[in-house]
């Protein structure tokens, strides 16, 4: 095999997946899903003419594979998106934010691609790492419309990748308490998600119920927002995850107090206790044992 395409499978399998795009949407008009498996495994070679399409539909430049394969570069870039991918679901901002300073002027970055999930991550940290009250939620929101710009100006057709961002505003508007909109957006990537031929991660829609039925509790819509956390629930079931299930089952809860079903409340809040303790999350369970022993005294 020639040197020159020694990691190519390997820099195809990051940049697709950094992309968001299921085997299936990159081999479109290009190679069947097969070959383009092979590539990727390294036991097929792409013609020039593939790996030129493969490069404009993957928003790189084909010299760029060839700066790749010497350097091993793809490998480093996934597994800096990786680790930020692991603070950003431990919520550890400031560890992201330290990440992104370091790695935004690095060549290695300099594919839109790599440029987005970085734009994407510094603008998510200029909200978070602040005070509430010292928040700049517009600058955040131009930032992440600027890493959707660079792959995909019309919002026609949302990678998976391109969801997320577009949710991460709409969890700022929600935490900005503008909850009408954060509504609005999270409604919207609903169906962007079921547009999609399958989710890498199917957190995603789970995200996205949750963060809907909390805006929608702010609103006192309660019997909306139960809609919303039971689908969630009815999720994590079927894909049989705890990720966010206490979180649904808490909600679901608060929603028939609020609404005076104090049984159903009582229910829920126990199932979420149970979830809480499991993940051995003392805060949580803490606030659920508290709001019990409320209830139990009334």
């Amino acid at each position: 095999m020639s040197e020159i395409f020694l990691n190519i499978g390997e820099i195809l399998e990051s940049l697709r997946i950094n992309k968001g795009l299921a085997l299936e949407e990159l081999a479109e008009d290009i190679c069947s899903v097969e070959e383009l498996d092979l590539m990727e495994k390294n036991k097929q070679l792409p013609t020039i003419d593939q790996l030129f399409r493969l490069a404009n539909k993957l928003n790189v430049k084909l010299s760029d594979f060839f700066d790749f394969t010497s350097a091993d570069s793809a490998s480093y870039v996934t597994a800096v998106s990786e680790l930020i991918n692991k603070h950003r679901r431990e919520r550890n901002y400031k560890a992201i934010h330290e990440i992104v300073q370091r790695e935004k002027n690095n060549p290695l970055f300099n594919f839109p691609s790599s440029q987005q999930f970085l734009l994407w991550h510094e603008a998510i940290c200029l909200y978070y790492l602040v005070d509430p009250d010292k928040r700049d939620k517009k600058t955040s929101v131009r930032m992440l419309n600027e890493a959707l710009d660079l792959t995909n100006p019309t919002r026609k057709g949302l990678s998976e990748r391109e969801i997320e961002i577009k949710m991460a505003i709409a969890l700022i508007e929600k935490d900005d308490l503008n909850f009408e909109e954060a509504i609005s957006k999270l409604k919207e990537i609903l169906e962007d998600i079921d547009k999609l031929p399958a989710l890498a991660e199917p957190q995603i829609r789970l995200r996205a119920l949750f963060g809907l039925s909390q805006s929608l509790s702010k609103l006192n819509k309660f019997e909306e927002s139960l809609i919303y956390s039971e689908k969630g629930i009815k999720q994590c079931i079927n894909d049989e995850v705890i990720y966010l299930l206490g979180e649904f089952l808490y909600q679901t809860a608060s929603n028939n107090l609020a609404m005076d079903n104090k049984k159903e409340g009582i229910k829920y809040l126990t199932k979420a206790l149970h979830i809480f303790n499991l993940q051995e999350n003392s805060r949580l369970s803490n606030l659920v044992e508290t709001q019990l022993e409320i209830l139990s005294s009334k």
